[in-house]
This record gives structure tokens, sequence and C-alpha cells, in this order.
């Protein structure tokens, strides 16, 4: 399953997923989630399944279904809009387990699902040298198997 989470306010069509040929899901800003709260239920007291009822709370279980995900944001100051940075935010501890692990000596918390995820981060907008080198650093930090493009309008992105 391949997964596009975009910040844009009108709709994208599944055709800018170039070679897809697989089930895509598209997230988009639809005004209703909720920001995470780190209450760590997730963990604790519905494992793997967020406890704001807002519609995104199986984000976690929707990723475990995910071979690539596509992510489309306007950059701000080297990060993701408020929207994906959100969206992220519910994704995080219901995908992982709770304790820490050190793998070549980066310490992390383990995946809760086995798949493995390959990440495509698309940022535009008005970006300067250091947000792009920020940007960059923030994404390797999160996915091992990962590519990131800088676009100076979103009417650049043709296809991820």
């Amino acid at each position: 399953m391949i997964i596009l989470i975009h910040d844009r306010k009108e709709k994208i069509n599944e055709s800018i997923i170039k070679n897809s040929g697989s089930e895509t899901m598209i997230i988009s800003d639809d005004k209703n989630i909720k920001p995470c709260v780190c209450c760590f239920g997730c963990w604790i007291k519905t494992p793997g399944i967020c406890v704001i009822n807002d519609g995104y709370e199986n984000l976690g279980a929707l990723l475990s279904k995910c071979n690539k995900l596509i992510i489309i944001s306007e950059c701000f100051y080297g990060g993701y809009s408020p929207f994906i940075k959100n969206v992220l935010d519910r994704c995080i501890c219901p995908y992982q387990l709770p304790y820490f692990v050190v793998k070549n000596g980066r310490t992390s918390h383990p995946k809760r699902y086995k798949n493995k995820i390959f990440l495509s981060v698309n940022f535009y907008g008005n970006i300067s040298e250091k947000e792009e080198e920020t940007a960059g650093k923030l994404v390797k930090t999160t996915f091992l198997k990962q590519t990131v493009n800088y676009f100076s309008s979103f009417d650049e992105i043709k296809e991820v």
C-alpha cells in the first residue's frame, strides 16, 4: 500500500504517484485532526490505537500496511507544515513500541509492525539553503530508507 499525506487545500489526484500499481490512500487536511496530547494511551491503554477519537486513531495500523509513504509538505523553517507534523505525531507512538533499543549506535523505539517503509518527502516553497539542510537532517533521523526532494512551488511537483 502507498500512503500519500499532503497539506494542500485542494484534492490531489492519485495520478501524481508514478508507477503506483498498488492500493493508494491519500490523507489530506479535513480540519478534523486533533493534536497528539502525549498521553501514551496508544502505548498503554489501547496499544497501537490512538485514544483521540477523531477519525485519525488508526494511523499506526494504517502504516503497518504501508510499504511506501509519500509526504508533500510546504517547508516551514526547515520542517514539515503544521498539518503534516500533526499527522506524523499521531502516527509515531501507535506505530512504535514504548521501550527503547540501541541499534547501530542509535537509540530509538522499535517498530510494532514488521513492514519496511520507504519514505519520499517532497518539500515545496521558498526554501533557503539552511532550511533545506535542516529538513534533510529531520527526514534522515525519522526513516533510514528515504528520499528528499525540494521544489520552489507546489506546481513544480509533477509526480512523486
